[in-house]
């Protein structure tokens, strides 16, 4: 009888969760393009020497990360959706031009540096599958971002995800398979989970420990999570959920933003953009816990604290467990590389559209090409000097630069998500479509409705926390580098 239709005309309880999970089904992709770059090459090779010379002890810093990482980008999406603009949009027209630059410029680094990982990871992997030599696949690694560029469309964002998603299914069964084979000893796992001060005071652990944060929460994914949900937000043409073209932003610097939709719209693009985030990211944590639980429960476990790079870590696993899971290890490897690559690509581009304006945008092809070989020039170039082995403290260095340069893009989308003047939007009548036409009527006899979306004063303590957190962790680093007491 509970299901039974409401004579009023109500919905019943089960009619509005499957209105809801609809409703949701509609806004699921932004969060998943995101969070397959939290599980990059970069993140093997800091999971993996995290869980080799500490066991489970770090796994807390897993969690943490991902916690911030789920509160940033959960802010991000919010920005896009209710402001219609980006990120880098926001730096360029709040920000001095002088800053304007600076940021840039750390967030071009970063892209780099996160291209970096991509390129070692994915040559490496080929050299495991296929015995390509390092340094012919760090050349094969320069092809595939054209092939993204040129197949890039708003109307085919279904399909990257799409594809993402069975990309991150599949790593997740890789990794389920490597647990399954030689299962670690869980209580020791849950007790990983739980903070430590102890464990941050072993040598070493600092260095480890950003390098986690850095690889897991990427400065690039603030940026691409903004600009990826202004495609499905609701909007006067389209209702929210439903994937369309974003108009060319200009170079207007007016922050007031008329929104021809209704309340609702915002509403539930918001909340629904928040739902697939922190879904996403919930899939990332699995994995990334599942990386360092493989190491702790193969490597660290037997007395192999001395595993170097990711080579040594396959060869370790395929003689502990057999050759096929050697091959599920690589597999795993190339598939995350190749989707970072996917993710790195277009954030690329929707940063440089951002930051610079479209006056200033050169070719997509052009401006990808040079951030790719910008990280291939050091790959290429310390594999000739220094071999292979050295290839993986390259690999940790770049996620100890992610992390540094994470402050230069948590702060500013902090402030502005914290603005009134940035978040707060005025509801009018033209465009409605049918479903909003109460609404619409209201509004056209009414005066303007304003409604301010900004962080609440608890969502700005928390958002403040976490960067002050990621803050004081970076400078802790770099002050340990300069006085050679990080352990690295």
């Amino acid at each position: 009888m509970q299901n039974q239709p409401s004579p009023h005309g109500e919905k019943t309880r089960w009619e509005k969760l499957k209105l809801g999970l609809v409703t949701l089904a509609k806004f699921i992709g932004p969060g998943y393009l995101v969070a397959v770059g939290y599980f990059d090459p970069g993140n093997w090779a800091t999971d993996l020497s995290a869980g080799s010379q500490f066991g489970y002890k770090l796994l807390f810093i897993i969690l943490m990360a991902n916690l911030m990482a789920i509160v940033l980008q959960s802010l991000s999406a919010k920005l896009g959706v209710v402001t219609r603009q980006d990120l880098a949009t926001h730096c360029r027209k709040q920000c001095p031009k002088w800053l304007n630059w600076i940021l840039y410029i750390f967030c071009e680094l970063a892209i780099v540096a996160c291209d970096l990982a991509e390129v070692i990871g994915s040559a490496i992997a080929l050299n495991l599958l296929f015995g390509l030599p390092l340094f012919a696949g760090i050349i094969v690694t320069a092809l595939d971002v054209l092939l993204i560029l040129l197949g890039w469309s708003a109307k085919y964002i279904r399909v990257y995800e799409a594809i993402i998603a069975m990309i991150v299914v599949t790593v997740g069964i890789c990794f389920a398979t490597l647990i399954g084979k030689n299962p670690p000893v869980w209580s020791d796992t849950f007790l990983g989970f739980l903070p430590s001060s102890k464990t941050l005071s072993d040598p070493g652990s600092i260095y480890n420990a950003v390098g986690i944060i850095g690889a897991t929460v990427m400065p690039h994914n603030l940026y691409l999570h903004s600009a990826l949900v202004r495609f499905r937000a609701g909007n006067g043409q389209h209702e929210a959920g439903q994937v369309h073209e974003v108009a060319s932003d200009t170079d207007s610097t007016n922050t007031e933003q008329r929104l021809f939709n209704s309340p609702i719209s915002i509403s539930t693009s918001v909340r629904m953009s928040t739902i697939d985030a922190i879904l996403a990211l919930t899939i990332a944590l699995v994995v990334n816990s599942s990386i360092l639980i493989v190491a702790a429960a193969n490597f660290h476990s037997v007395g192999r604290t001395d595993i170097a790079d990711i080579s040594d870590a396959h060869n370790l696993i395929a003689q502990m467990l057999g050759p096929a899971a050697g091959v599920i290890f690589a597999v795993g490897l190339l598939l995350s590389g190749q989707s970072s690559t996917i993710t790195g690509t277009l954030a690329g581009q929707f940063v440089m559209e951002g930051f610079l304006g479209s006056q200033l945008c050169i070719a997509p092809w052009m401006r990808r090409t040079v951030t790719r070989m910008l990280a291939i020039i050091p790959a290429l170039t310390i594999v000739l000097i220094a071999g292979d082995k050295s290839l993986n403290d390259l690999l940790v260095i770049s996620q100890i630069i992610l992390s540094l340069q994470l402050p230069f893009a948590i702060w500013p989308l902090v402030y502005f998500t914290s603005s009134r003047r940035i978040m707060t939007v005025t509801y009018g009548s033209a465009g409605m479509k049918s479903e909003y036409a109460q609404l619409a009527v209201k509004a056209a006899v009414e005066a303007p409705i304003t409604e301010s979306f900004a962080n609440s004063w608890l969502t700005t303590i928390v958002s403040v926390i976490v960067g002050l957190v990621i803050t004081v962790f970076n400078v802790i680093l770099l002050v340990q580098i300069a006085t050679g007491s990080s352990g690295s």
